[in-house]
């Protein structure tokens, strides 16, 4: 049975109008209307006013009272009956208020999201504060070829780099991916093993989905990139350290610690933190461990681009050409600039239906838009020119910030000058914290990554990275001048 709702009742419906706020009148209306449904002062079965009265009430239209009742409608407050009017539904109540604070949840959170917000990292710790890794240099020329690119795809753009496409990339932007590698760093692949990504990191994440089960052993360098070890760690593997000296990941040690892992992690041509060189030696008992057990190698080659004397060094996976146990990932995010999200996977192809499915289910399809410009960026040859121009100028850079580590702080620091890379590792002496002095470092302005955080189960380094790509002269000179201040 409806309850209606008199004249006299009508005109004490407490709907407060603000014509001054940004809110529309509408939405004013609805949510008035909604918050007195549902705290019962209009109880259920009760017939609002027809709208034309509540629209003379409040002074709007009676178009915006009849939006506000069939939004209503929509939504489950109220029901229609055709001659009859709008009336409130049955069984709703107002969600109740939430618990105090102090006390726990009823339903505690599943343990993946527990998992994953312990390896949330620090949001801070991406910002141009002089010293921060991973940034790039924005080339002027580079930056204006990315427009004119980017606009000729945009004046006549192809339909097909709008829509959905193939999961594994764009074909043109494959090959020349493909090209690139055989000739820059002696990779054994055809553009059909090539995956775009959005970067090495979700290269390494579908590695996990296909490869591993919860509770797998996985070898790690020790020290190790963290952001490895947290996708590891997601995926519920059993994560096996293993030390690096001079030669790089000691594989015997691997073997005695967990002969039957499912795969290895390294990063062979610059160990990340340390920065040495995986021997060959080391390179051929990792492959021979690998085809006997059936386990897989990820290659993470990060910076491999930027080398400052000689040519960059040969990968792992260009000697693996047996059996293809190792998967190989590059990124074009320290090349050309992180914000694009491209990278790619060189992957064997035994695997490459099973990694396909997996980037397809991950998110789809890379852009296609960037693939086409960074295809034509590759193909016209403005990639190669721009790495000349940024192996100079990140040289150039690496030289000042050694000079003024040397001159200011030469006899605090064990300064070590890298061939290779983005950063310069400076050692502590006895008795200095590198967590502690990174702590002081933000206070002052600045982003020190502290090397003792990368370390597992070896005696960690006391020891700073600093990042002098992406940073002028005068911040990387003024950010020495900081770091004397405090040490």
């Amino acid at each position: 049975m409806s309850i209606p709702i008199s004249p006299d009742w009508s005109e004490l419906l407490d709907l407060p109008l603000d014509r001054a706020s940004a809110v529309p009148v509408f939405r004013q209306i609805y949510l008035g209307l909604r918050r007195l449904i549902l705290a019962g002062a209009i109880p259920p079965g009760a017939r609002l006013p027809p709208s034309r009265r509540m629209a003379e009430k409040l002074g709007v239209s009676r178009t915006s009272v009849v939006g506000v009742y069939e939004q209503l409608l929509a939504e489950g407050y109220v029901t229609g009956r055709v001659g009859a009017g709008t009336f409130v539904a049955e069984g709703l109540r107002e969600p109740p208020e939430p618990a105090p604070s102090p006390q726990p949840p009823r339903h505690p959170l599943p343990a993946p999201a527990l998992r994953l917000a312990a390896l949330l990292p620090d949001l801070t710790q991406f910002g141009p504060a002089p010293f921060n890794t991973g940034r790039c240099g924005m080339d002027a020329r580079s930056l204006e070829t990315w427009r004119v690119l980017t606009a000729r795809h945009m004046r006549r753009p192809d339909p097909a780099l709008l829509g959905y496409t193939d999961p594994r990339g764009n074909p043109r932007l494959r090959e020349a991916v493909a090209r690139y590698l055989r000739t820059s760093r002696a990779v054994h692949c055809e553009p059909e093993q090539i995956l775009i990504l959005s970067g090495t990191q979700q290269g390494m994440d579908l590695v996990m989905k296909v490869l591993l089960e919860p509770g797998d052993a996985a070898w790690v360098e020790d020290p190790c990139y963290p952001a490895l070890l947290g996708a590891l760690r997601a995926a519920g593997a059993r994560v096996v350290p293993v030390p690096v000296d001079g030669a790089g990941l000691d594989v015997g040690q691997g073997i005695a610690a967990a002969p039957d892992a499912r795969l290895a992690y390294v990063t062979p041509s610059h160990q990340a933190p340390m920065g040495v060189v995986l021997s060959m030696a080391r390179r051929l008992e990792l492959l021979a461990w690998a085809r006997e057990t059936g386990a897989w190698i990820i290659e993470d080659d990060y910076d491999s681009e930027f080398r400052y004397a000689g040519r960059p060094l040969a990968s792992l996976q260009g000697i693996d050409r047996e059996e293809g146990r190792v998967i190989y990932l590059g990124s074009f995010s320290k090349v050309l600039f992180p914000g694009l999200r491209l990278g790619y996977a060189v992957v064997p192809k035994p695997l490459l239906p099973a990694f396909t499915a997996a980037r397809y289910l991950a998110d789809r399809q890379p852009p296609g838009l960037m693939e086409a410009v960074v295809a034509d960026f590759l193909e016209e040859g403005h990639f190669s020119a721009h790495l000349r121009r940024m192996r100079a100028e990140y040289r150039s850079a690496r030289d000042v910030l050694a000079e003024a580590l040397s001159a200011r702080l030469g006899n605090r620091l064990g300064i070590e000058v890298p061939d290779q890379g983005m950063q310069i590792m400076a050692r502590l002496p006895a008795g200095e914290s590198d967590a502690a002095l990174a702590a002081r470092g933000a206070a002052a302005g600045l982003i020190l990554r502290p090397a003792s955080t990368y370390f597992l189960a070896a005696p960690p380094v006391q020891a700073l990275m600093l990042g002098f790509t992406g940073h002028s002269a005068q911040a990387l000179r003024n950010g020495v001048e900081a770091l004397r201040a405090i040490l």
